[in-house]
């Protein structure tokens, strides 16, 4: 499983206030889908309820970040993605009409 701190961390992050925090959040995601893929794998479901939102997040940064990443988290657990697909492909079809070229080509 996951660290209990650094998933507390990671939750915490992607839920705060400020969209700079949450950005940090979708940054701090990164490394350990890439570095220990399994542990992610293992809490996926719990995870992406933290990092969904941010891909339809209300700060055009946050969300152009969250989608630009969301290809290298994707690569990372590509095998583990199944259970949050649904919510995933949700998110990215509602950033497809985005007005912000960034955003509807992220």
């Amino acid at each position: 499983l996951l660290p209990r701190a650094q998933a507390q961390k990671l939750y915490h992050l992607l839920e705060a206030k400020g969209f700079q925090t949450r950005m940090e959040g979708v940054e701090f995601l990164l490394d350990p889908c890439k570095t220990s893929p399994q542990l992610i794998s293992t809490n996926i479901a719990q995870i992406f309820d933290y990092f969904v939102p941010r891909i339809s997040d209300s700060h055009k940064k946050v969300k152009q970040r969250a989608l630009d990443l969301l290809a290298e988290i994707t690569e990372a657990q590509k095998d583990a993605l199944n259970p949050v697909i649904i919510g995933l492909v949700e998110g990215i079809t509602k950033n497809l009409n985005s007005k912000d070229p960034r955003v509807g080509g992220a």
